[in-house]
């Protein structure tokens, strides 16, 4: 078998012995593994070295807001990539996603990348790297004509791309990107582009005609009937149900667009006027003009593979990864609805605890062997290229699914096997499904991204000389390379970043540390640990000893998770020897099948990450390890006790350097009424704050709500009420109140405990409101403060804001950072909001969601406005003695500048698609995301020498 190397991570060091070693081993004590730990991280602990200043592995200059290689020059051959993203679909926010994943991770060395955009007119740009930082391409749409290069059309862009790119790499999903559209554009230039070829795009793309080719293969497939037209037709679609059995009245069916992904538009039905009304939603809306009615699948457990074409030229030789079954999970007390509910838009791409991901599936190995053999099978029957992720559903033998034929392939003496969707472009986001299974092998993101890329190389004569050996070799992918740095860890210096937690924020804490985990190992003088603030189990964090909780260190494929629950409960499986055993003898099929057809290919330099098992610590043990090494801990515990102080108390009391502000700063700020009475004396320089009322929970429910309504109303001057959490972070339980009514239905959700809060529940408009849990004890009420809603429009003329300006007052969030006393403003924000009055949690972290004006367009506040803007947040961060970065939100006049705060976050989000980051890109020059958080880094180390 290839030999798998991850690097010297310290808790990883821990096998580094056993590499050769059987299988047994693996399974030693933790008190072992504990004193291995700690030999190592002595063996690496050097003061000398935190000192050094390091330079990204991937070393580039910015010239004319380009990323440039500066090896690149002295190189004769470089592979240029050609980006592109965006396109007509509602998941043009994901493909932007994807863009910057790939561009984060294969940029560098011998590739150099390109960035290109489409908007929803198919008008094609080149654009920035800076704008792929972007949250949503609303965030830029409306600039494209000052900021980007414009072509007349496509055709005038793709001869630019003949000329400029050697190979496309597509990341548009849905229309345009895998329909084929942008394939066939490039296959009539004949210009050479990773993915399948236009017609197959077509077939493959359409839900129904992939089900009428699947079932001529040879395979199960779902029933289902096709609506198509201005209207859904009753006559066939009641003819269909009692085809299959269906209950007219209440039956669950699931209703799709039949070429709109795998995500857009699914709803589940029940019955057929129920079917029909959504079936013509669909049409109606204009997501699609063919809509498919599907059996719902009672009782079924979805799965989702990621197939790896790995052969020679135009050999096809697809190998399926580890799958992943997709589990629907339910809390609380949830109506009929909602437990029929599917894997749908917001599952799919929010971080909530509405779905758990397992890799490998719970399924009986043959199930496991039975899907991998039938995905790639209909990889090759379909004539699908390079890679693609392929859907479907195990459903035990005791559910029947019609079929016109026992010998269809699918039928297992467990269950049965369907495959329903084939995704062309699976999405790229840092921890999709492309990145979770390709870890569990050996991947990492860079090097699954460069085979692929490697491997469309191989298709045409013009790009041979790229397809054959690479310079390009994994960072410590041999296993002398991490027995070497068992000694002496090449000059490393130690980080640990830490992300989970108990609070409402824990599933956005767990992208920020994947993502500066992920930022940060561009660096060769860093070695970066991601650890995990383990969730409590009991009902109250605070029962709990700060010291005692645990802390666990993970390996790289553990962090690829949805929420910090799944990666918890996925470290107690990688302990658990029944399922290592599995995990093992599936990997072992896995990288055996792949190495069959890459080890043809010279630019396949090997793998490059091993799935060792994690490390449980408490949190006294793990702070200790992190004084023996020197390390230096990055702060990612959003909320909690990675927010009000207690971890940098901890931290700080060891002399162990952390990100962020100090223990005083952040008890201040942890608490909004504190915040504010520490600020309410700068009013005559231009920063004001809200008067605020803060209650008890038992108070709000004990006494009768029309009282305490009245209280509000009266003490606070104010008839609209803004509601949220006096000690959680910035995105949960926060509401609008506009009378009574309101007031009771959010105090009966802290009664119930629920985890949200419906869409449209209060009187005025609003999406789904995530609340806390367990719920706040402490809540802050204050006088709800009205903006001028701020509208992205598009008309013939292109994208335009507007803006009435009416109350003069606008919501901007702005980043500060450097060190205490001296702290810097970045450029603000204005935050945009799509629906509601309050911006919601998909609009602050969902990738490809929300729209922030970075820097704020001079149609709204003036430059002298925005600077004096600036001065005023500067006031604030030094007052609070902030240092090292944090984040305020506040209302800013654009007359005047004065600010109006609303809170400030010393452990801000830091996404990839994090306002920091944009604002971080508006500085002069460009702080791209690596540098960005190597100088948060560098800030901490400063302030301790």
């Amino acid at each position: 078998m290839a030999a798998i190397a991850f690097g010297c991570s310290s808790f990883a060091l821990l096998r580094a012995k056993q590499n050769d070693a059987a299988p047994e081993p693996l399974l030693c004590a933790q008190n072992f593994s504990l004193l291995r730990l700690k030999q190592s991280l002595r063996s690496c602990a050097s003061p000398a070295r935190w000192r050094s200043i390091g330079v990204p592995r991937a070393s580039v200059e910015v010239v004319d807001d380009r990323l440039i290689e500066k090896e690149e020059k002295e190189r004769v051959r470089v592979l240029r990539v050609g980006v592109i993203c965006g396109g007509p679909s509602a998941e043009r926010g994901i493909s932007l996603n994807s863009a910057r994943s790939v561009l984060d991770h294969i940029q560098g060395g011998d590739i150099h990348v390109n960035c290109y955009y489409i908007d929803t007119d198919l008008n094609a740009f080149a654009i920035s790297p800076a704008q792929v930082y972007s949250n949503t391409p609303s965030d830029f749409d409306f600039k494209l004509a000052s900021l980007a290069q414009g072509f007349e059309s496509l055709s005038n862009f793709a001869e630019h791309l003949a000329a400029s790119v050697d190979i496309v790499f597509p990341v548009i999903h849905g229309k345009f990107g895998e329909d084929g559209g942008i394939q066939e554009l490039l296959e009539k230039y004949n210009i050479p582009f990773v993915g399948t070829g236009s017609s197959e795009c077509c077939q493959a793309f359409d839900k129904y005609n992939a089900s009428l080719e699947l079932s001529r293969q040879g395979f199960i497939t779902v029933p289902s009937c096709l609506i198509q037209g201005s209207e859904a037709d009753e006559s066939e679609l009641s003819k269909w149900f009692a085809r299959n059995q269906v209950d007219p009245k209440s039956g669950k069916v699931v209703v799709k667009p039949t070429r709109a992904g795998s995500s857009i538009g699914v709803t589940v039905a029940y019955g057929l006027a129920d079917s029909l009304s959504k079936a013509n939603a669909i049409i109606t809306e204009g997501i699609d003009s063919r809509v498919l009615v599907e059996i719902f699948l009672e009782g079924g457990s979805e799965f989702t593979a990621i197939v790896l074409d790995v052969g020679s030229g135009l050999d096809c030789h697809p190998v399926v990864l580890l799958p992943s079954e997709v589990e629907l999970q339910f809390h609380g007390s949830v109506d009929v609805t909602e437990k029929d509910a599917i894997f749908n838009y917001r599952r799919k791409y929010l971080p909530t605890q509405q779905v758990a991901y397992h890799t490998p599936p719970r399924f009986p190995i043959d199930v496991i062997e039975s899907i991998r053999e039938g995905a790639s099978r209909l990889f090759q029957k379909l004539g699908l290229r390079d890679f693609a992720r392929i859907d479907g559903w195990f459903l035990p033998q005791s559910i029947h699914v019609t079929s016109s034929s026992d010998s269809k392939f699918g039928r297992t003496e467990m269950g049965t096997i369907l495959f329903t969707d084939i995704n062309l472009i699976s999405g790229m986001e840092q921890t999709s499904f492309l990145f979770q299974q390709a870890s569990k092998v050996g991947f990492s993101h860079s090097n699954i991204l460069r085979s692929i890329i490697r491997h469309a190389c191989v298709r045409y004569p013009n790009l041979a000389s790229f397809g054959s050996v690479s310079d390009y070799v994994p960072r410590r992918s041999k296993t002398s390379m991490l027995n070497e740095a068992v000694h002496n860890c090449n000059g490393t210096r130690k980080v640990f970043v830490i992300f989970g937690g108990d609070s409402s924020e824990r599933q956005v804490s767990l992208i920020s540390g994947t993502n500066v985990w992920l930022n940060l190992q561009a660096f060769d003088d860093l070695e970066v640990i991601p650890c995990l603030l383990a969730p409590t189990t009991g009902d109250s964090s605070n029962e709990v000893d700060v010291s005692s909780r645990t802390v666990w260190s993970l390996p790289y494929s553990l962090v690829l998770r949805h929420t910090t629950e799944e990666v918890l409960d996925a470290c107690t499986e990688a302990i658990e020897p029944d399922r290592v055993a599995l995990t093992s003898h599936l990997r072992n099929r896995v990288v055996q099948n792949l190495m069959e057809g890459l080890k043809k290919h010279s630019w396949f330099t090997g793998f490059d990450i091993t799935d060792e098992p994690p490390v449980k610590l408490t949190v006294e043990q793990w702070i200790k390890l992190a004084k023996e090494a020197q390390a230096t801990v990055f702060l990612a515990v959003h909320g909690g006790i990675g927010e009000d102080g207690t971890l940098q108390s901890l931290l700080e009391a060891e002399g162990i350097p952390h990100t962020g502000p100090g223990v005083m700063a952040s008890k201040i700020c942890m608490d909004k009424l504190a915040t504010s009475l520490a600020l309410n004396h700068l009013s005559d320089l231009g920063v004001l704050t809200i008067n605020k009322d803060l209650r008890r929970k038992e108070e709000l429910l004990s006494t009768p709500i029309e009282n305490v309504w009245h209280d509000l109303i009266s003490k606070l001057q104010c008839e609209t009420i803004c509601v949220k959490p006096a000690r959680d972070g910035c995105s949960t339980g926060v509401a609008r109140l506009c009378c009574v009514g309101d007031l009771s239905v959010y105090v009966k959700a802290l009664e119930d405990c629920v985890l949200r809060i419906p869409p449209n529940s209060l009187s005025k408009a609003h999406g789904t409101i995530e609340m806390p849990n367990p719920p706040p004890e402490l809540l802050i009420f204050e006088p709800f403060i009205n903006t001028d809603n701020i509208i992205v429009s598009r008309n013939e003329n292109g994208h335009q804001i507007l803006w009435s300006g009416q109350s003069r007052w606008v919501e901007i969030t702005v980043g500060v950072i450097g060190k205490q006393g001296s702290m810097h403003s970045l450029s603000p924000s204005i935050t945009v909001r799509e629906s509601g009055d309050i911006l919601s949690l998909e609009e602050k972290f969902q990738g490809g969601t929300g729209i922030n004006l970075t820097p704020p367009p001079s149609s709204i506040i003036s430059n002298e406005a925005l600077q004096r803007c600036k001065q005023h947040i500067e006031i604030i961060a030094n007052t609070l003695e902030l240092e090292g970065f944090s984040r305020i939100d506040a209302f800013v006049n654009v007359d005047s500048g004065k600010v109006l705060i609303i809170e400030v976050n010393t452990v801000p989000g830091m996404t990839p698609s994090t306002v920091l980051i944009h604002q971080a890109l508006a500085e002069e020059p460009p702080m791209y995301p690596h540098q960005f958080f190597r100088t948060l880094l560098d800030l901490a180390l400063e302030r301790c020498i």
